[in-house]
């Protein structure tokens, strides 16, 4: 990737977040967990997550109509930009799929597609597309069968626990959630860049996912 020295300094930091949860795998090592086990990590800064250079799983999950819909299919057309947030009860994911409808035209032209995860139901997805005007695909994970295999998916506190089932329509039984995160996939499904914060307040500007995105363009 050529960088200018803005970008250097744009990925550097960003690349600070995951370093710590590099470290933290580099102890131990352990394969992400997945939807067959009985034990999730415990808080956000436990998770072990796929890392660049690996392959998005295969998975079909619900869309915003309740049509199931084949991610990797979908992937091997176009770059993906693929977003996990929390749900639409969230501000800062609210804040955040705003942040990314004001890049999508320039996202699009680049040739990238932009899908956004959360533990939402169908209904509650499209409650949040029409409530942020968002113009690109939302996708239910309610039950965090795909969150668990990437590793991304953690015990939520026990003050959640209201929220989420209702969020998910009774479907997350488990009271998990995702650790906010956003991967760039080319179109074989392989991570190319991500960004994976276990402090659900930070976000990845826009700003910075669109420098980042069209430096992996130039490759």
């Amino acid at each position: 990737m050529k960088c200018t020295p803005i970008i250097k300094k744009l990925l550097a930091s960003s690349m600070l977040v995951m370093g710590v949860l590099i470290r933290i795998n580099a102890q131990e090592i352990k394969e992400p967990y997945n939807q067959m086990m009985s034990s999730y990590p415990q808080t956000a800064s436990d998770i072990s997550p796929l890392l660049i250079g690996e392959k998005i799983p295969q998975i079909m999950i619900p869309a915003a109509d309740g049509k199931m819909f084949d991610l990797n299919v979908h992937i091997a057309k176009k770059p993906t930009i693929l977003l996990f947030y929390r749900g639409g009860w969230c501000p800062f994911c609210n804040r955040e799929l705003s942040g990314i409808q004001e890049i999508q035209e320039d996202l699009v032209k680049m040739g990238y597609q932009i899908i956004a995860i959360s533990t939402d139901s169908p209904e509650n997805l499209s409650k949040t597309m029409e409530r942020n005007k968002l113009s690109y695909t939302l996708l239910s994970d309610a039950d965090l069968s795909l969150s668990k295999k990437i590793g991304i998916a953690f015990k939520a506190p026990a003050a959640y626990s209201k929220t989420i089932e209702e969020g998910s329509g009774g479907k997350n039984k488990d009271k998990l959630l995702p650790v906010p995160s956003v991967f760039i996939l080319d179109q074989t499904g392989v991570i190319r860049f991500e960004y994976i914060n276990p402090d659900f307040k930070q976000r990845i500007s826009a700003g910075l996912l669109k420098a980042v995105a069209g430096e992996l363009k130039t490759e």
